[in-house]
């Protein structure tokens, strides 16, 4: 078998809140050592073997990894196949204010039970990370939503409490003006702290709140309204090349990706439909 190692991380440029590792190894070897970040990993081929936890792992293709800060690991191929993997590296503190906004009321580092895990929903949050770096298709709050995403993961796995959030009717003055600002600013780069600062709360607080009161996250609400604003525009005779930047959509495929979730359809058969 040809020998071939390659590892080529990539940050996170926009907003600075983790690396990514995308790693094909065959006859490498980690020796021991630990990371001050979480490390996350999804195996993609071959099996990644690895000591941790006073224990000898094995991560087959569709394996989820998680190190936890400090936790000394070592790694390697497990067998002859060519071992393929993601890892992705946040810092404890990029993830805290998540936690806190989830319900992990103590400054202490949320540590996971398990360093091998079967979460399927874990491996796809970390490989939705690199496709939207590697191919620049993210906004902030995309960002801000996934590593929430993330978040919420780890605190399960730990064994810590995570919030529900029970809905309320009631409407707060500060929130109904967060709403307001998003639909003044759709076009934009939306932020997390942006929108936060237009409702007069701190980052984390108000992604609570938000969540409480109107039962979506600030990104789930925020891709909603594009997703309908865009809608609106194709009914108004807008050309289809210039709905997506107009609804604040990176390009055609983001949009679309977001409009057939919703009404299961692209852009352009939604615009054939409407001219029959």
């Amino acid at each position: 078998m040809k020998q071939l190692n390659q590892f080529r991380y990539i940050k996170d440029n926009a907003s600075n809140q983790f690396t990514l590792l995308d790693a094909k190894m065959s006859d490498f070897s980690y020796s021991k050592h630990a990371h001050e970040e979480y490390s996350i990993g999804v195996t993609l081929k071959g099996r990644q073997d690895f000591f941790c936890q006073n224990a000898f792992h094995r991560s087959p293709a569709g394996g989820v990894i998680v190190f936890s800060p400090d936790e000394v690991h070592d790694g390697h191929s497990g067998i002859g196949e060519q071992l393929e993997y993601v890892m992705l590296y946040v810092h404890p503190n990029e993830l805290q204010p998540l936690f806190q906004a989830l319900g992990h009321q103590t400054n202490e580092t949320p540590r996971l039970k398990s360093t091998l895990l079967a979460d399927a929903a874990l491996a796809r949050y970390v490989l939705l990370l690199k496709q939207m770096i590697s191919y620049h298709q993210s906004s902030a709050i995309e960002t801000e939503q996934v590593l929430f995403n993330i978040a919420h993961s780890l605190l399960r796995h730990s064994g810590r409490t995570v919030d529900t959030f029970n809905l309320s009717s009631r409407k707060d003055s500060l929130l109904i003006r967060a709403k307001d600002y998003i639909w003044a600013n759709l076009a934009e780069d939306l932020s997390i702290d942006a929108i936060a600062a237009a409702a007069n709360m701190s980052k984390y607080h108000f992604i609570r709140l938000f969540n409480q009161q109107f039962g979506l996250t600030p990104y789930q609400y925020v891709i909603n309204c594009r997703v309908n604003l865009a809608r609106q525009y194709i009914e108004l005779g807008f050309a289809a090349s210039r709905v997506a930047l107009d609804a604040g959509f990176s390009d055609n495929s983001h949009l679309n990706r977001h409009f057939k979730r919703v009404f299961g359809i692209t852009i352009k058969q939604y615009q054939r439909q409407l001219s029959l």
